[in-house]
């Protein structure tokens, strides 16, 4: 069976074969073994003759990874372990059920029995909050709602009121535990990420296998990837094909078909054939690395909301403490007021004042969003963002690989007179095949298409924005725009021009010293989703703004196309920038979304910048605030309304806590509040606003 566990097609000649006789591994035997009975090496003639072997061990991986899953699952949903992941619930309910044992006790008339499950009950219930409030006491000298809540219920206990007291704690408690329990639900599709990578990588070599520590691969390394198996490492296939699963980095789960030359991301997961990749970046440099990366910044930005409720929190639980300590004395002192209902009015006021429901209002509601969009191929930075999002008025698109697919053909081959079109684009294609623009790519694509032999060149000079320059047996050619080139004005060339940018394509000149030999025209095709994208944008009431490089016909060509309403054209990357911050004057809360490294200095200048897939530029990649996995362009409407719904969400949370707690105090003081009513009414505001916030994981 090893012997042939990569062979994927019939008739391979015998040097292949021997070649993937070599991608064997008793892992994967051991592995297949309790599933497939037999494990004899088939021998070759056999596999050419049937394949029926080849679909029964394709039939094999595929049980082998289910059986795997659902190991895996029945791990995660095993009693014991939700009850020590959710220990602060499991606590709550304790706490919960010893107050129900202690409250019959009390009314069977058994006090003296009934106390010491009071205790318990208030030291299960209560232990999450005081370790909480404690530690933000000594070690941050901040005093929280945690302690005025435990000071609250050991006050109502002190004077005799211990069914008040254990039912603040019990409530607080489920309060807290369902708020862990909300911002880990919600940290769970973020900080997944962090598992999956594999520690541990298949090195070939000398023909030989060693299992190696991720971290230390190296780039041009050769590693193995088995079926099934999650990538370590980003490289790229020089020998096998097959399906990976690439959710982990764009959030779509649909297999792309991958083969050799093709590169391959770590997280990814393998689903079919046997692989041999090269490494291409070492494990801290890789794709994945730097979504942990973002994921981890992401969770210790805090937006400016919850910056403005954590210090107000810090002064206004001060305010809450210093005027229960004026409500235990003055009426004593003044009105003299029993000492017992003076402290008891005091306890209400500290448990009806204080801002639990504020405090929460906001953390688990962004966490929530960044979860669901993290789901869908959305990374933010930090919810922040969100928060700005929210705000959008103008967003300002990149036209190459944002509006349209980045992928640009040759549609038109014009030489100059006396030369023919196959001696003209072997000229223009041995100088670009130097460079890695698009229109450079499309134009070698085009001369492979027709077979013709490039030259090898060397020496290229690229001006950005404008061509490249490359030094031939002493001539010089240039290949770029118009200006670049300097095409006369007047001239037959400059005709060619209008005709062509007046549908919509771009026109690049080649010229040889001072001899102009001829123009390629481009044509971009618009993204499937741009057109619908800008509509859903205008729906909400954004303006839409294009920013390219090309020149003004073929950008207002594409502008009418989509329904931009803004077009800035033969834009440098400066030039972007500077029409970003003009925007910004005009509309603030500008938008701007890009995938290359042109476009960095526009995306660091915007409000919200917004990279166009996780595969682009780093440099895109690092300066955005958010970062569509996917590529896909119609996921920005979603992200706004994310944003927006999360601010909704977020403003309800804070209105109505805020008016619980003025109720409730001016019910304190205006009228007899019973401390039950007082704890349900305060700390349920708690629960409602953390369920609220969880409306934002729905879909």
């Amino acid at each position: 069976m090893s012997a042939t566990l990569t062979k994927k097609q019939q008739g391979k000649n015998v040097n292949d074969k021997q070649k993937e006789k070599n991608i064997t591994g008793d892992k994967y035997n051991e592995t297949l073994a309790p599933v497939h009975a037999h494990t004899e090496p088939v021998k070759d003639t056999q596999y050419r003759a049937d394949n029926t072997y080849q679909e029964a061990l394709r039939e094999d991986i595929q049980n082998t990874l289910r059986a795997k899953t659902e190991t895996s699952s029945a791990k995660k949903t095993s009693p014991l372990k939700l009850l020590v992941t959710y220990w602060e619930m499991t606590f709550a309910i304790t706490s919960g059920i010893l107050i129900a044992a202690a409250w019959i006790l009390m009314s069977l008339d058994q006090d003296l029995l009934s106390v010491p499950l009071f205790i318990a009950a208030y030291i299960i219930g209560g232990y999450a909050k005081a370790r909480e409030g404690l530690y933000l006491l000594i070690h941050e000298k901040k005093l929280g709602v945690d302690v005025l809540m435990i000071l609250a219920a050991l006050a109502a206990a002190s004077i005799g009121y211990w069914t008040e007291g254990a039912i603040l704690i019990f409530i607080f408690a489920m309060s807290g535990a369902l708020e862990s329990y909300t911002m880990a639900k919600s940290r769970k599709d973020l900080s997944a990420l962090m598992s999956i990578r594999p520690d541990e990588a298949t090195l070939l070599k000398d023909g030989e296998e060693m299992t190696v520590p991720t971290s230390e691969l190296n780039v041009g390394d050769i590693v193995l990837i088995r079926p099934g198996e999650t990538i370590p490492i980003d490289g790229r296939i020089i020998e096998g094909s097959s399906s990976i699963n690439q959710a982990t980095i764009t959030g779509e789960s649909i297999p792309v078909d991958k083969t050799i030359g093709d590169t391959v991301f770590a997280g990814t997961q393998n689903e079919q054939g046997a692989l041999k990749i090269e490494v291409t970046e070492r494990a801290g440099d890789t794709l994945f690395a730097k979504i942990v990366k973002l994921v981890n910044e992401a969770e210790n930005t805090m937006p400016k909301s919850q910056q403005f409720i954590e210090r107000f929190e810090s002064i206004y639980t001060y305010v809450v403490l210093a005027t229960t300590v004026l409500l235990m004395t003055v009426p004593i002192l003044v009105f003299h007021v029993p000492a017992s209902a003076a402290l008891y009015r005091a306890i209400v006021f500290m448990v009806v004042a204080s801002p639990c429901a504020v405090v929460a209002s906001i953390t688990p509601a962004i966490l929530a969003a960044m979860s669901n969009g993290a789901r869908r191929g959305l990374l933010f930075k930090g919810g922040t963002h969100l928060e700005t999002l929210a705000k959008t008025r103008v967003i300002a698109l990149d036209k190459t690989g944002t509006i349209t697919s980045g992928r640009p053909v040759v549609t038109d081959i014009i030489p100059r007179e006396g030369l023919s079109e196959k001696d003209f684009l072997t000229m223009a294609a041995s100088a670009e095949h130097l460079s890695e623009h698009p229109i450079a790519r499309a134009i070698v694509e085009k001369a492979r298409e027709m077979h013709l032999q490039l030259k090898s060149l060397s020496n290229l000079e690229a001006t950005v924005g404008r061509g490249i320059t490359v030094q031939v047996d002493g001539s010089i050619w240039r290949i770029g725009s118009r200006k670049f080139i300097g095409v006369p004005e007047r001239s037959t060339w400059e005709k060619v021009v209008d005709r062509l940018e007046n549908e919509g394509k771009t026109v690049v000149f080649m010229r040889i010293d001072d001899e102009i030999q001829g123009a390629i025209a481009l044509k971009d095709t618009v993204r499937e989703e741009a057109k619908a994208t800008i509509a859903a944008l205008h729906t909400m009431g954004i303006k839409v703004a294009m920013l390219t490089g090309d020149h003004e016909r073929p950008a207002q060509a594409i502008a009418r196309e989509v329904g931009v309403d803004l077009v800035y054209a033969e834009l440098l990357p400066q030039d972007k920038a500077d029409i970003i911050k003009s925007l910004r004057e005009q509309y603030e809360y500008v938008v701007m979304v890009g995938d290359g490294v042109n476009d960095a200095p526009a995306l660091a200048l915007a409000a919200v910048g917004v990279a166009m897939g996780a595969q682009g530029s780093d440099v895109a990649l690092e300066t955005a605030d958010v970062v569509l996995m996917n590529d896909q362009l119609d996921r920005l409407p979603f992200a706004i309304q994310l944003g927006r719904r999360s601010q909704r969400i977020i403003k309800q949370n804070l209105s109505f806590a805020l008016a619980v707690i003025v109720l409730l105090i001016s019910v304190n003081f205006g009228a007899y509040l019973p401390l039950p009513i007082g704890v349900v009414g305060h700390e349920g505001s708690t629960i409602l606003v953390i369920l609220n916030a969880l409306r934002l994981l729905r879909n």
